[in-house]
């Protein structure tokens, strides 16, 4: 795997050119940015171009931007970023950083398809709202997501089930893992996203499952790669299934000012 040229193709694809998350909101390119405007997903800075000389001015008016509409950003920095030091630009301006992830992506040929599950668990795609309430109450359990929030957020994919599908995994309808697939049109990628099982049913091979459930569906209509940002906790399992580290996203947030 050429991993310079992959994310080549992944910065012009989907951070450059594709259209906003879930299909919601805008994208707008000012100059060396691509920003996104999502009322209940994601908002923030997916792409810039700068250097040392132009790093602080355009964060500054980035920043601007962002509370003259009252929302929240994040600049999602990427480890290939430049300058090297936007890290601390970033900071120096108001932005806190988050967790790092690790940037992996998987040639969806490559990977396993068959899903192998317990007896006792079933695999379904959420089509309506208890489908949605189902998947949210897994989010919310393991990672503390407002629920309200991410009801809504999951509701408005609902809307666009042609590049979003929402997998519940459930023992006797309890649900006990969620996990998102987006598929990008006009791309090669489709974002693995919001894998999450409840502790006591880790171990048994459900998020596998998941994974591999996603990346027949994405390879079957037509994408080569899949993308995933990792946590610690998912990355072993992500690479052992074909995926390849090829760098780092680090979250850095700005909150409107009240």
């Amino acid at each position: 795997m050429d991993i310079a040229a992959l994310r080549d193709l992944f910065d012009r694809q989907m951070r450059v050119n594709a259209p906003p998350d879930a299909g919601t909101g805008t994208v707008d390119t000012a100059g060396p940015i691509v920003r996104v405007i999502s009322d209940n997903g994601w908002s923030g800075v997916r792409y810039s171009d700068l250097t040392d000389t132009t790093a602080d001015a355009v964060i500054a008016v980035e920043a601007a931007h962002f509370a003259a509409l009252g929302v929240p950003c994040e600049w999602k920095h990427y480890s290939h970023d430049q300058p090297a030091d936007l890290p601390d630009r970033l900071t120096r301006a108001g932005f806190t950083a988050g967790e790092p992830e690790a940037q992996l992506i998987a040639d969806l040929g490559d990977t396993p398809h068959e899903v192998s599950l317990p007896d006792d668990v079933d695999l379904w795609i959420a089509t309506d709202d208890d489908g949605v309430a189902a998947a949210a109450q897994v989010q919310h359990r393991v990672f503390g997501r407002d629920l309200a929030q991410v009801t809504a957020s999951l509701r408005d994919q609902l809307d666009h089930p042609d590049i979003n599908i929402i997998a519940v995994a459930a023992v006797n309808g309890e649900p006990v893992s969620a996990a998102r697939l987006e598929l990008t049109p006009g791309t090669q990628f489709a974002g693995f996203w919001g894998g999450a099982t409840l502790p006591q049913w880790r171990g048994r091979g459900i998020y596998r499952a998941l994974v591999a459930y996603r990346a027949k569906i994405a390879h079957d209509r037509g994408h080569r790669y899949g993308y995933v940002d990792a946590s610690p906790d998912s990355e072993p399992i992500l690479r052992r299934l074909g995926f390849h580290r090829i760098g780092t996203t680090t979250p850095f947030i700005l909150e409107p000012t009240r």
